[in-house]
């Protein structure tokens, strides 16, 4: 009898096998056949096409989700109560990420007798960050339909709870468009199903063109500052995150990366919180078992909020700069970079390269030199992808503790065997 192969699976196999032709294609050297056909033609035309399909579906889907999510909670207490624990645990975690992260380049110590010559700078382009009060103004939109077709996340997130919250308190006079927007939700799921059948080859596409640019040659000389990221990364999930999730719920976290992996490969593979969010969102309702009222409010808040692999980067980063240009960092401006790269988080929009603007800010904040950045900006892509897939996992499991404390979770559905919904 043959068994059908699972979609996770076929993720993982694009994931594998892009990783390997990449890196083959890499030691190929440039031709006309790699670099015109396949580089900037199949690859990118795959790969663009899968981005800009599950692109699609945010805006709309954040908007339903967030006003279906509102709406179903008709105690306004409850939404502030949700909202309260899930920017808590953003806020911690996020200062826990980096915390890890300095303490680990500290004994490491990456820029420690590193060859500056052996570096290649690539001037980074860093847009302008935003002062604190201005991003909290610019949460409310003054015009709802512009933030959405310029994507504004925090201000669409902020126009849908209005509209759930309105829906919420009138009751029986608007059930008919609370079932509208019930039914759009469902609409959006299914076609988020539809998209997912280009998964594996928009995996497999933009995983083989990041790795034919990159190769082993530009990650060598930073070999130590790449494990200081990765293994820190790989410590917040394993330990942070689990212990979390084994501490407030009483639940296994070998069934949650179980469940959740295929979203990790995606978050990886686009290397951004807010063009994986459809799949993430369906994955804790469907796959996890939590209420789409919780799940609704919860994710497209992290998808904007939480940066804790970026917050990583940033702490390992800093004490990469400070050894390679021989600046010793005190315990105060250790506890600055702290704190200014937690605040920084919030408000932060979840796309490929953001990282960037917010390491401008703590390097600025404790006085080391931004042209630092020039020496990591070759290798960030592979980081960035890492630390994609860390944050979407730091959603899904802030939602389940969430759910959990909320009485909206379902236990069954997490506990049950993976089963793959057909689409057809």
């Amino acid at each position: 009898m043959n068994k059908k192969m699972s979609l996770t699976t076929k993720i993982f196999i694009g994931l594998i096998v892009g990783l390997i032709i990449g890196l083959i294609l890499n030691q190929m050297g440039p031709s006309d056949f790699r670099d015109k056909i396949l580089v900037d033609g199949i690859f990118t035309l795959v790969g663009t096409v899968f981005l800009n399909a599950i692109k699609m579906m945010v805006v709309p889907l954040v908007f339903v989700s967030i006003v279906n999510g509102a709406a179903s909670m008709s105690d306004i207490k409850k939404l502030g109560r949700v909202g309260t624990k899930t920017l808590a645990f953003y806020l911690v975690t996020t200062a826990v990420a980096i915390t890890i992260a300095i303490v680990l380049s500290i004994v490491v110590q990456p820029g420690i007798g590193l060859d500056m010559s052996s570096l290649v700078k690539t001037e980074p382009t860093i847009a302008e960050a935003k002062p604190l009060v201005k991003v909290i103004s610019d949460m409310v939109p003054t015009n709802p339909v512009q933030a959405m077709a310029v994507g504004e996340m925090l201000q669409i997130i902020v126009f849908a709870m209005l509209v759930g919250v309105g829906l919420a308190s009138l009751g029986d006079k608007v059930k008919g468009v609370v079932a509208i927007f019930d039914q759009l939700n469902e609409l959006m799921m299914k076609m988020i199903g539809m998209v997912m059948i280009l998964a594996p080859y928009g995996v497999f596409c933009l995983i083989a063109k990041t790795f034919t640019g990159l190769g082993f040659s530009a990650m060598v000389p930073l070999a130590k500052y790449m494990f200081c990221v990765l293994f820190a990364l790989a410590l917040h999930a394993g330990i942070t995150y689990s212990g979390m999730l084994v501490a407030f719920t009483r639940l296994s976290p070998i069934q949650f990366f179980k469940k959740f992996a295929p979203v990790m490969g995606v978050a990886f593979s686009t290397a951004s919180s807010n063009a994986t969010l459809p799949i993430t969102l369906e994955a804790t309702e469907e796959r996890l078992g939590v209420s789409k009222s919780i799940a609704s409010f919860t994710i497209p808040l992290g998808a904007t909020i939480n940066m804790d692999g970026t917050a990583i980067m940033q702490g390992a980063a800093t004490i990469f700069i400070s050894q390679l240009y021989g600046v010793p960092l005190t315990l105060s401006a250790i506890l600055t970079v702290i704190l200014t790269a937690t605040l920084a988080s919030v408000g932060t929009a979840g796309v490929p390269g953001v990282g960037l603007i917010m390491l401008s800010m703590v390097l600025q904040a404790v006085g080391l030199p931004i042209e630092g950045i020039a020496l990591i900006i070759g290798i960030d892509r592979i980081l960035d992808m890492s630390r994609t897939a860390i944050n979407i996992t730091g959603d899904a499991i802030c939602t389940i503790i969430v759910a959990k404390s909320e009485g909206e979770f379902d236990e069954k559905i997490y506990n049950s065997a993976v089963v793959e919904k057909s689409i057809a």
